[in-house]
């Protein structure tokens, strides 16, 4: 039986990209200032992520305007709350009764 950690998702193997996907459950969406401050990291940081994130299909991005400020808000896919899922269950399975 193959290790644990080859079920890991290279996606979410930095600690940004993983805790961008777990703050999105399904039906939340939060744009990218709040993401920002939650993660309590720099803009390149969650811009990064989100791109990364965006590229593999795990979130969607909607850009639009409150008011006359522009703003991204960022939305987990069922694919990627899927990868997150999985990716989870492999920790457990390493980490075990730990």
């Amino acid at each position: 039986m193959a290790h644990p950690r080859h079920e890991l998702d290279p996606a979410l193997l930095t600690p940004v990209r993983l805790s961008l996907l777990a703050a999105l459950p399904e039906g939340i969406e939060l744009d990218f200032a709040a993401l920002r401050d939650l993660l309590e990291a720099d803009d390149s940081a969650v811009s990064k992520g989100i791109t990364h994130l965006q590229d593999r299909g795990y979130v969607d991005i909607t850009k639009g305007y409150a008011g006359v400020r522009p703003r991204t808000w960022v939305a987990s896919t069922r694919n990627g709350r899927r990868a997150l899922a999985r990716h989870m269950a492999a920790l457990r399975a390493i980490v075990g009764d730990v």
